[in-house]
């Protein structure tokens, strides 16, 4: 099958994360034209994107060309612009490239940082949403360490190097981790003039406890694991307001951190795109979606991963969680499906495979639970390593991963500590 071959019906796929590139992979071939649209012309693994932010990782290492594995695929081809609009109507989308027209369209935009309507925390706080996000973090970190060692004033070395992480999630758990382990052995090795005991690493969580969509055993184990490592671990304890001129972060106990460094991992929201009608909107500003992915309302429009919100799953009847799995899985289904109607044979509707969750927390220190087994500590630990190395796009990014990984390992240091870009705070 050929994609200038315009007898096949065209279906526009917006987004190539997780979601949008397992539906193009199981398209490969079949008789249909795709065009896939990203403002980036590569695919990001985000999983392991605090790793980026804490010089475990370079950006090559999660990153893979859209480009590179669309390559293969006759009927499929890739458009690297930013959709702005949708028209629903006349079934056309208009791009910063022009405007297509689709018989079929895919929405996997994925989330973005919800800031939950805080515009100075918007503005001031630091997250991990992008590449250069990670990129921006990791340079701020660096700099921080940079500026403390010519500060002279005490109480304005507190300030630098205070870093409060904001939401105990996977990600906020991996990156309090990460801080805590960059001061337990690059500080000292690297900014030996600097006491390293100065340096403060807070994870802030509006819940009882952290990781809450895993088991409790697990999330009582990770908080451990985060203590041990010398994290001040504040639960029941939300963010009021952040000062970013005098770098006062108030919490809801009443307490105030002084900080230069937040980094906000506290919840996200779905990315939509203008012209879609308001009525398909649910919960986390995500697509209303029936069994098929389908929105709501609209014949030939689907929305897939964290963008779609699916109520009919008996399982998950607030919607699915905006994990990688999920994406894949609906993903692989829409693909199907989407053959399935063009030969005129029935839907299968989707349910969650649920495959366990996971997070790190630091050398020999994570929790692990797939298929109803729970693991904490070391073996935990190799299986989230494993599991990750498996997931990565690509031969080339398992051998620069594990190798950065090795090296992180017997020597005690994140390999790679250079600020290429300076990050300029707003």
């Amino acid at each position: 099958m050929d994609y200038h071959n315009k007898n096949l019906p065209h279906l526009i796929v917006i987004g190539g994360g997780f979601a949008g590139v397992e539906l193009i992979k199981k398209l490969k071939g079949k008789p249909i034209r795709v065009t896939v649209f990203d403002k980036n012309n590569y695919f990001n693994f985000q999983p392991l994107m605090y790793q980026v932010a804490s010089g475990g990782l370079g950006p090559d290492a999660i990153a893979y060309p859209l480009r590179k594995i669309i390559g293969s695929m006759p009927n499929v081809a890739f458009r690297m612009a930013e959709v702005t609009q949708i028209d629903t109507v006349a079934n056309k989308i208009e791009t910063s490239i022009g405007a297509f027209d689709f018989d079929y369209l895919c929405i996997a935009t994925g989330a973005q940082t919800n800031f939950f309507g805080n515009t100075e925390l918007e503005k001031h706080c630091m997250q991990l949403k992008s590449i250069p996000d990670a990129l921006d973090l990791r340079s701020d970190i660096l700099q921080e360490f940079e500026k403390a060692l010519n500060e002279s004033n005490g109480n304005s070395i507190e300030r630098i190097l205070n870093f409060v992480v904001v939401g105990g999630g996977p990600t906020g758990v991996e990156t309090a981790g990460a801080l805590a382990e960059i001061k337990k052995h690059v500080l000292p090795s690297d900014y030996s003039e600097l006491d390293a005991n100065k340096m403060q690493v807070y994870l802030v969580e509006a819940a009882p406890r952290v990781l809450a969509a895993m088991s409790e055993i697990s999330s009582t184990k990770a908080k451990d694991f985060l203590e041990e490592l010398g994290v001040h671990v504040l639960l029941n304890t939300s963010v009021k307001e952040y000062q970013a001129q005098t770098g006062e972060l108030l919490l809801s106990s009443g307490q105030t951190l002084q900080t230069d460094t937040v980094i906000w991992s506290a919840g996200v929201k779905g990315k939509t795109i203008p012209g879609m009608p308001e009525n398909v909107l649910a919960r986390g500003n995500r697509y209303q979606v029936d069994a098929y992915n389908r929105i709501e309302g609209l014949k030939n429009i689907f929305a897939i991963g964290d963008i779609a919100y699916m109520s009919t799953d008996k399982a998950y009847p607030n919607g699915h969680p905006m994990v990688g799995t999920v994406a894949q899985q609906q993903g692989k289904l829409l693909a199907k499906n989407i053959l399935n109607e063009l030969a005129g044979k029935p839907l299968k509707p989707y349910t969650y495979l649920n495959l366990g969750s996971m997070a790190t927390v630091g050398r020999h220190k994570a929790v692990l639970e797939v298929f109803g087994i729970k693991l904490q500590g070391y073996l935990a630990w190799l299986g989230w390593m494993f599991l990750h190395l498996m997931l990565l796009v690509g031969f080339r990014s398992r051998i620069i991963v594990f190798t950065n990984w090795m090296w992180n390992y017997f020597s005690y240091q994140r390999a790679i500590r250079i600020i290429t870009r300076p990050f300029i705070p707003k």
